[in-house]
């Protein structure tokens, strides 16, 4: 964890805020390449169970798995369905989960695993090494069905120019390297005045698309609800505005915190009750230092809140706003 680009963005926030206590079980259920799991089983003698749905990284925790033997479970699968591979290894409740969304540092560094648009590499994405992949979408998704996509899920304002440009190119040929939707998509559009590659939110609108990251959010989120013990804390690092809005929502409709909720939607005549409280209203961000040394937290937004004693409320009682 020498390398600034490699390392847990807010470890010391996230550490505080999940609080964890000796003989305490927690969840780390984006292990991504373990460095908040390692920094947790430093800072209190407590059990991990550790969940990521990319093999190579399940893999990598052989070293981890060794140097905390009987501390540290890792598991291969999704963060959505923690509920269900927490309670197949006979765990009903936890005091911690610790959730960090999006791309790991390792899948962006490595150009064949096709998540960047800073080097060249097969158009892949897929967290998991299956299913459908971005150069799939892009060959053959219908020209809406892009511009939805990259508008909604990359909140690209021109959306409409990049997948008219995209349809065009691939009537040539299939679009199947990185680079070559990188560049189709920098000839579409201007280049934006903050510097921002033209090429960033269609990446991310892709890779959200191909992994289905905005469900495994609510899918998590109800499942965290469930699983936390009371008084266990729910901590989350998202890095995409839809991510935090989700993750925002969430937590202030189980709350008692009813600040930033539209007046445009009442609120219903009876309510279940809080099933967390909040740790604070507004959301943490990166010390000027740490984006110093590390470029990549610039835009992370760190939420936490605590479980009450209060039952967890009916699932999918309402649809969690974008």
């Amino acid at each position: 964890m020498t390398d600034p680009l490699h390392a847990p963005v807010m470890l010391r926030e996230v550490l505080a805020d999940l609080d964890a206590q000796p003989d305490g079980i927690y969840a780390d259920a984006t292990y991504g390449r373990g460095g908040y799991t390692r920094a947790l089983l430093d800072a209190v003698k407590c059990t991990v169970y550790a969940i990521d749905r990319d093999q190579e990284a399940v893999d990598s925790a052989k070293a981890l798995l060794a140097a905390y033997r009987g501390r540290l479970t890792v598991l291969h699968g999704r963060f959505g369905d923690m509920l269900t591979l927490l309670r197949d290894c006979g765990i009903q409740h936890v005091n911690g989960i610790m959730l960090d969304l999006g791309v790991s540092s390792p899948q962006l560094d490595q150009a064949d695993r096709g998540f960047s648009f800073r080097s060249d590499g097969p158009l892949d994405m897929r967290m998991g090494l299956s299913g459908v992949t971005a150069a799939d979408v892009v060959n053959t998704a219908d020209e809406a069905d892009l511009i939805d996509i990259i508008r909604n899920l990359g909140e690209e304002r021109y959306a409409r120019r990049i997948a008219k440009a995209i349809v065009a190119a691939r009537s040539d040929a299939p679009i199947t390297r990185t680079g070559t939707l990188a560049e189709i998509v920098r000839a579409a559009v201007p280049r934006a005045k903050d510097g921002l590659d033209p090429a960033t939110r269609t990446f991310m609108a892709l890779r959200l698309h191909v992994n289905d990251e905005l469900g495994e959010l609510d899918r998590a989120l109800e499942a965290a609800e469930q699983l936390l013990t009371t008084g266990g804390r729910l901590v989350v690092v998202s890095f995409h505005s839809l991510e935090d809005r989700r993750v925002k929502r969430f937590l202030q409709q189980r709350s008692d915190d009813s600040a930033g909720t539209s007046r445009h939607v009442p609120l219903p005549e009876t309510r279940p009750a809080p099933s967390f409280r909040l740790l604070r209203r507004r959301s943490l961000t990166p010390t000027a230092e740490e984006t110093d040394r590390n470029p990549r937290a610039r835009s992370a937004r760190l939420r936490a809140a605590e479980r009450t004693g209060n039952p967890a409320w009916p699932p999918k009682t309402e649809r969690i706003a974008a």
